[in-house]
């Protein structure tokens, strides 16, 4: 083996260069985050050939003073932190003090600043060792950096680099997820001198959704209901959209943890459990959501691009931002405004209950029911509905009253808007459903012992998990039995789970309580049986309804979480102003 040797600055700036500098996009991301750190209101970023000729950053910061200029493009120089305990408390984007001597060592960077009320200097690099120069230069206060000729002396990483436009693309993605965070601060972007996008500053509520519509689009702001919700230290705030406006990727998902732009697996999942019974098949949400907490609760220390964190009270923090998101889209009504904010949601970490299923008679009954030539009669579900010398302008629901039945399928209601369509099969199952699934809650446990108990082979990790949480499965009538160190026994099972693959189940639920230190598992199961319980207890369509049956379906509607959607997560109703069907038909012109 060779001499162990001292790697040279160089080297090990370039080495540091590989984790932190990954495209040109990666650049901009670090010089952004020192601009918003300094308290720039205002960033201008001009780009040549996707970042790989030439990006320069310019803000109007509070600046570097003239000492400190070459200091900062050393490893490990930094304003932001000085004690072991600023790390535990991170209040800014950037502290490792990693970035600019990174980028200095792959390209050529020309530093210029000037401080209030001081002289303006500059110092350059070239990529290699060599004493820097500091001289005098005009500038304004704040600081503007420039890169050109990017991985210049590292050939083998630029060969990885992909084409310009896919290269400026990501900058584009970049300033767009910075700018979501930022609305306190103007960006313009260039690219080869042309202007591409100029966000101006978000004061007032107004521009904010404004800045929001043009980097979300108008779409996803029509469609976007305002959430607030806060308990001691963590608030949660931003925009989440309607089941009904989903996306078939996850690529207008922003999540935020004191302004930093993270992609998190337990927030990824704390978001998609509150969607997980309103969203169609393997749609992905949209979302753009800001969570407040204390610094001290949170760890940014955990990868070298910051993008990851780890929450010291992770189940809290997943539960709080699960059951906000659940409570917020469950407030939505039919005909309900989702611009609107709505109001601050009260919310108590408390363990949520555990939903429990039905007794064996109420299931025969249902199961019964489904056999049967009859379904469930609409008019059981609510009251009467409103007299008709009641129906003014004032007393008109949302839904309205309804009108006729089209070939069976759709109720054609109005309401003070103009005319409401409703799919009767969709709304029906949804109601149908959250009436099941309250009466769950209220049920007490039937557990029925195996014949032959099932003995599950799990790794010891795994089965350390399921011990440690036997108390989930008690609670929901599975009595399981740690009989090795990498086996559990399972002796009695819940009554509506008799028939389901048990031992799958277990390993599921294994793996969650693994990864995310809960489990939803048993839930997701109950509820995909009422589901499917729901659908076919429903009406059908071509089944002809009175009237008062028509108008008690549209109460229910009203009254009932997530009516908006079925189910599946198809929509329920479908609005039509009376503008709009001016429109149809060319009234006015």
């Amino acid at each position: 083996m060779p001499r162990i040797l001292k790697l040279s600055p160089l080297l090990a700036n370039q080495i540091a260069a590989g984790e932190v500098i990954e495209r040109p996009a990666s650049v901009v991301k670090e010089l952004i985050e020192n601009s918003l750190d300094a308290g720039a209101t205002k960033i201008e970023l001009d780009i040549e050939n996707g970042g790989t000729r030439l990006i320069r950053i310019r803000d109007n910061g509070d600046g570097i003073h003239q000492d400190d200029l070459i200091l900062s493009l050393s490893r490990h120089a930094t304003s932001k932190i000085k004690t072991l305990d600023d790390l535990s408390a991170i209040h800014t984007l950037g502290f490792r003090g990693e970035a600019l001597a990174s980028i200095s060592s792959v390209s050529r960077l020309t530093l210029s600043s000037a401080i209030a009320n001081g002289s303006g200097w500059q110092v350059t690099t070239n990529g290699v060792e060599m004493e820097h120069s500091i001289t005098p230069a005009a500038h304004p206060k704040g600081t503007t950096v420039e890169v050109r000729d990017l991985f210049f002396n590292t050939p083998a990483r630029r060969k990885f680099l992909r084409s310009e436009k896919t290269e400026f693309d990501h900058i584009d993605e970049l300033v767009k997820r910075v700018a979501l965070s930022s609305f306190g601060v103007s960006f313009t972007l260039k690219h080869n001198q042309r202007v591409i996008r100029q966000y101006r500053e978000a004061s007032t509520e107004k521009e904010c959704a404004q800045r929001i519509e043009s980097l979300c689009g108008a779409a996803f702001l029509e469609n976007a209901l305002k959430i607030e919700a806060e308990i001691t230290g963590i608030k949660l705030s931003g925009w989440i959209a309607l089941p009904t406006f989903s996306r078939s990727q996850a690529d207008l998902q922003y999540f935020y943890v004191n302004h930093r732009m993270v992609r998190d697996k337990l927030v990824s999942h704390a978001v998609r459990e509150a969607y997980h019974d309103v969203m169609y098949g393997d749609r992905h949400p949209a979302y753009v959501l800001f969570l407040e907490i204390d610094p001290l609760q949170v760890d940014v220390n955990v990868h070298p691009t910051k993008h990851e964190v780890r929450f010291r009270e992770s189940r809290l923090v997943h539960d709080f931002i699960s059951h906000s998101v659940h409570d917020a889209l469950a407030s939505v009504r039919p005909a309900t405004p989702v611009i609107k904010p709505t109001e601050p949601v009260s919310y108590s970490p408390a363990p949520k209950q555990h939903a429990m299923p039905f007794k064996v008679h109420e299931q025969m009954r249902v199961y019964g029911q489904l056999h049967e030539e009859t379904v469930i009669p609409v008019k059981e579900i609510v009251a009467t509905e409103i007299p008709s010398e009641n129906k003014t302008e004032n007393t008109i629901p949302p839904l309205g009253f309804a009108l006729a039945q089209l070939k069976g399928i759709y109720i054609l209601a109005e309401n003070s808007e103009g005319l409401v369509l409703v799919d009767m099969h969709a709304a029906h199952e949804r109601v149908l459903y959250e009436k099941l699934k309250q009466q769950l809650q209220q049920q007490q446990i039937n557990s029925q012992p195996l014949l032959v108990p099932l003995t599950v082979t799990l790794s010891e990790m795994e089965a350390n998990k399921i011990e440690e949480h036997s108390e989930l499965f008690q609670k929901v009538g599975i009595a399981i039995a740690r009989i090795s160190p990498e086996n559990i026994v399972v002796r009695a099972v819940p009554d509506m789970l008799r028939d389901s693959h048990i031992e799958q189940m277990v390993r599921d639920i294994a793996a969650d309580l693994l990864t995310h230190e809960k489990s939803t598992r048993m839930e997701e199961y109950f509820e995909h049986l009422l589901s499917t319980m729901a659908c076919h207890a429903a009406v059908r369509a071509q089944r002809k309804l009175s009237v008062p049956e028509m108008n008690a379906l549209l109460r229910a509607m009203e009254n009932t979480d997530h009516s908006g959607q079925c189910n599946h997560g198809r929509p329920t109703t479908m609005q039509l102003s009376l503008p709009e069907l001016d429109k149809l038909f060319l009234r006015g012109r």
